[in-house]
């Protein structure tokens, strides 16, 4: 299969150019701010996804079976301050990867979040309408209907965890939400730093946490069937943040008395909502892709495995 995807060199990208790769497919990523400096098995490709021709010309000349568009501005404050630019680097940049795919005939997979949800519909499954109370979240929604108007597949991750593989010793920083929140634990506690879990009514407290490589896993097998509407490619177990760093501590025999508790750092975002519980469930992709999800201990015990066989 040959695929061609944007943000191949970015966390959640990273780890679905990894696996396709080792399945034996063809894989040409786009790039903007961070390009590998090794001699990797894949194309890389510096593109401006705000560039609709530079999409169409890239994506005809690879002519692709399958289309994954993982790419995001990643960065807050940032889509407040240019709200035409994050406009155009989310929605208008799905627009052009989408109409890209469909002329071509590629299958088509938007790799989107759990924070299209507002925080206080636990639990919410594919079908649950969504509400999302700041600008990343609404621009994602925006982007979802937009793939999803040109039957694409949407799947949304959530919590994302595990290794980033291409930049797998740069270090980790906890954030709003839960991505890379294992890893910064790991990073703090496996140098015998104390780690100060933040817990607040202001940021993301619990949510159903999801492994990188398992997302990826899905994120493949969504667009290899060529399938369409929305997917949650996440854990079966919803755990809230201080939970999640003592089960850390267990699986990676790390010491919990290094864990503290403190307010967020929210410099810079301090006005900006963040949904409380985004907790999701996932029976529509369960039964289409005939797959149980992991708990949450059992992604945490293959992160491990992942994270030494690189150590």
């Amino acid at each position: 299969m040959r695929i061609w995807m944007t943000g191949g060199t970015g966390f959640v990208g990273s780890n679905i150019v990894h696996q396709a790769v080792g399945a034996g497919h063809e894989v040409l990523t786009t790039y903007n701010s961070y390009r590998p400096s090794g001699s990797e098995p894949y194309r890389l490709e510096r593109i401006d996804m705000t560039d609709p021709g530079a999409v169409r010309r890239s994506v005809r000349a690879f002519l692709p079976n399958l289309v994954i568009h993982c790419a995001i501005l990643n960065d807050l404050g940032g889509l407040y301050r240019d709200r035409a630019a994050a406009w155009k680097a989310y929605v208008e940049a799905t627009r052009s990867t989408s109409r890209a795919a469909h002329d071509m005939g590629a299958a088509y997979v938007l790799v989107s979040t759990d924070w299209v949800f507002d925080g206080t519909q636990a639990g919410a499954d594919e079908s649950t309408p969504p509400n999302p109370v700041n600008l990343y979240g609404v621009l994602k929604l925006a982007s979802e209907m937009v793939a999803l108007d040109r039957g694409g597949a949407v799947a949304r991750v959530s919590g994302v965890n595990g290794l980033h593989r291409a930049r797998p010793a740069s270090p980790r920083a906890q954030d709003p939400g839960y991505g890379y929140f294992v890893a910064s634990i790991v990073d703090s506690l496996s140098r015998d730093r104390p780690f100060t879990v933040w817990e607040s009514d202001r940021i993301n407290m619990v949510a159903t946490p999801s492994l990188a490589s398992e997302s990826a896993d899905l994120i493949m097998d969504i667009g290899a069937r060529g399938l369409e509407g929305v997917f949650h490619c996440c854990g079966a177990d919803a755990i809230g943040r201080m939970d999640l760093a003592h089960l850390t501590c267990e699986v990676f025999g790390l010491d919990p008395d290094l864990l503290r508790s403190g307010p967020p750092d929210l410099t810079g975002i301090s006005r900006i909502p963040i949904p409380y519980d985004t907790t999701i469930t996932c029976p529509r992709t369960s039964e289409l892709l005939d797959r149980t999800p992991s708990p949450v201990r059992a992604l945490l015990a293959r992160f491990l495995r992942e994270f030494s066989s690189w150590s």
